[in-house]
């Protein structure tokens, strides 16, 4: 019984239960090992859920529409993102049930179990404010 819970962990995202393996893990963290896909799916991430048009990607990132595809077909086998057609565009977000779901395989265990002292906060900015000038 231990050991199948260890091998299918329940990760509860926006009221929807989903199993994640550590096979699903370690694709998408593999999927995300790589500047290129990363730098991808943050942009995504950054986009919430109505997404981006890939060629609006393709210009923010300065990527090729092929290269472009090649990231976009490894982050879809890993299930990191999903596409939609709206009107003659493609649509890629970020699978934010995914993306929670590996946040919550990866800190399930955190600090032994005591939820409190694995708590970060949340930034609302990650930007560093800017300095005031005294001109």
């Amino acid at each position: 019984m231990r050991l199948f819970f260890w091998l299918n962990r329940f990760v509860i995202s926006t009221s929807i239960i989903i199993m994640m393996k550590p096979v699903q893990v370690v694709k998408a963290l593999g999927a995300l090992a790589q500047p290129t896909r990363l730098a991808i799916f943050r942009l995504l991430v950054e986009a919430g859920q109505g997404g981006m048009a890939a060629g609006k990607i393709s210009e923010k990132l300065s990527i090729s529409p092929a290269t472009l595809t090649f990231h976009f077909n490894t982050m879809s086998h890993a299930e990191l993102i999903v596409r939609r057609q709206e009107g003659r565009f493609i649509l890629y977000s970020a699978n934010f049930k995914a993306m929670n779901g590996i946040v919550e395989y990866l800190t399930e265990n955190c600090c032994g179990g005591n939820i409190e002292a694995c708590k970060t906060p949340l930034q609302s900015n990650s930007k560093k404010p800017k300095k005031e000038s005294h001109a």
